[in-house]
C-alpha cells in the first residue's frame, strides 16, 4: 500500500479538542487513509459508514442523549461519507462540546454539501484537510526516483488515481468508470440537475482548454445553457473535486489581464477519459497542456500534502505575454514557467520581471520538475 503523506498532518491533529475533516473526490483513498491510521475493529474504535441507510437514519437529526448512548465507549468515532446526513454539523457540534476528550473524523467526497453543512456550526471547532489522487512524491518514496522517471509518460496520460496507479494494466476501464458520472454523483444527487448530459459536454469543453484563458461566454452559446449556470456548473465541478480554478494575477497593471481564468483536472486521466484519449504521450499534439496541467495540480497537491496554505494564478498581458503559474504563500511569492522540453531555451517576459522584480521565475521541464514537486 501506497504510504499518503497527509497521515502525518492526522497523526500530528489527533485528540487536539477538534473534528478532523477530510475533504477529497471519490476513490482517492479516504477510507482506506484512515483504515490505516486507526484500528476500526478496536473496542474504543467506532467506525459509522454513511452509506449504510440505518447509519443515515440514526445519525439524522440526533439529539444529544442517543448521541451519548452511541459513542459513550468509544474514543475515536470515524464518520465516514458524512455529506449524505443532514444538519451533520449540527450533530457534529453536540458532540465536540460535550465530549471534547473524543476525537472524531469526518470524510466527505464532495465539499459543497459538507462545507455548507459543517462550516457554520463548527466555526473553530474543526481541521480541514484535503486528500488528493496520488501524489509524484508519494511515488518516489513508495518505489524510488528511477521508477517514476521511466514511467512519467505513461501517469501523464493516466495520471495518479490509486487505483489506477496499483492496477495498472486496467487503467482504461478504471478511469472511463470513474469518468462516467461517478466522479461528479453527488452533484446530481445533491443538486438536482435538471440536464445531467451538460455536464458531460462542460467536462469536454474544459478538457479541450486545459492551459488556455476559459470564456463562460463562448461554453454558454456552445453549450446553449446562460453563462450564469456554466459559471455555476464549473463551481459545482470544483466543489466535487474534479477540477480548480487559477485566476488571473494583477496589481492594477493596464495591461494586465483581470478576472480571466484558467481551469484544470485535478487528475489527468480524468481529463483524458472525459475526451476518451489515450493516445500515448509521444503522439500526442496535446502534451504542453497536459504537463502543465500535471505540473500545477502535483504541486498544489504537495502543498495540501504538507497542510501548506497557498493561493494559485496565472499572470498574461492583453499582449499574450504570461506566466503559467504563480504560488502566493504567507512567506513567499514564486513563479513558474512550465515546458516539456529541457532543451528549448525559454524567454521570460520582460514586463513581469520589470514589474515584479520580487517574485523569481523558475523554469520548468521534464528533467528537473522534481525540484518543485518533492
Amino acid at each position: 500500500m501506497i504510504i499518503r503523506q497527509l497521515q502525518k498532518i492526522i497523526d500530528k491533529y489527533f485528540f487536539k479538542g477538534k473534528i478532523i475533516v477530510i475533504y477529497g473526490a471519490r476513490q482517492v483513498g479516504k477510507t482506506t487513509l484512515i483504515k490505516s491510521i486507526i484500528n476500526i475493529n478496536d473496542s474504543d474504535t467506532m467506525f459509522l459508514n454513511c452509506d449504510d441507510p440505518p447509519v443515515i437514519e440514526t445519525l439524522t437529526n440526533i439529539n444529544l442523549a442517543e448521541i451519548e448512548l452511541l459513542i459513550a465507549k468509544k474514543k475515536i468515532i470515524f464518520i465516514d461519507e458524512a455529506q449524505r446526513i443532514k444538519n451533520i454539523g449540527l450533530s457534529l457540534k453536540l458532540i465536540i462540546d460535550n465530549f471534547p476528550e473524543k476525537q472524531v473524523v469526518v470524510t466527505g467526497s464532495s465539499s459543497f454539501d459538507l462545507a455548507n453543512e459543517i462550516n457554520e456550526p463548527l466555526t473553530g471547532r474543526n481541521f480541514e484537510l484535503t486528500l488528493t489522487p496520488i501524489s509524484v512524491s508519494e511515488i518516489i518514496n513508495h518505489n524510488d526516483f528511477l521508477f517514476l522517471k521511466s514511467s512519467l509518460k505513461y501517469r501523464i496520460v493516466y495520471g495518479m488515481y490509486p487505483e489506477v496507479v496499483m492496477k495498472h494494466e486496467n487503467a482504461k476501464q478504471i478511469l472511463t468508470n470513474l469518468s462516467s458520472n461517478y466522479l461528479y454523483k453527488d452533484i446530481f444527487t445533491w443538486q438536482r440537475i435538471r440536464k445531467p448530459e451538460i455536464i458531460q459536454k462542460l467536462l469536454k469543453a474544459l478538457a479541450l482548454q486545459i492551459g488556455s484563458e476559459v470564456s463562460y461566454s463562448e461554453i454558454s452559446n456552445m453549450l446553449g445553457i446562460s453563462k450564469d449556470t456554466v459559471a455555476s456548473y464549473i463551481q459545482l465541478l470544483e466543489q466535487a473535486f474534479v477540477i480548480f480554478r487559477l485566476s488571473s494575477f494583477n496589481r492594477n497593471l493596464r495591461t494586465e489581464l483581470k478576472h480571466k481564468n484558467k481551469i484544470y483536472f485535478w487528475d489527468i486521466g480524468i481529463r483524458n477519459a472525459i475526451l476518451n484519449n489515450f493516445l500515448p504521450f509521444d503522439d500526442r499534439t496535446d502534451k504542453g497542456a497536459m504537463w502543465e496541467n500535471f505540473v500545477i495540480a502535483e504541486r498544489i497537491k504537495l502543498n495540501l500534502n504538507k497542510d501548506i496554505k497557498a493561493n494559485y494564478y496565472f499572470w498574461r498581458t492583453h499582449q499574450q505575454q504570461e506566466i503559467d503559474f504563480i504560488e502566493e504563500t504567507e512567506n513567499e511569492t514564486c513563479s513558474f514557467e512550465i515546458k516539456w522540453n529541457a532543451d528549448k531555451k525559454v524567454r521570460i517576459p520582460k514586463k513581469f520581471t520589470e514589474n515584479y522584480p520580487d517574485i523569481p521565475v523558475k523554469i520548468i521541464n521534464s528533467k528537473n520538475f522534481f525540484e518543485i514537486l518533492v
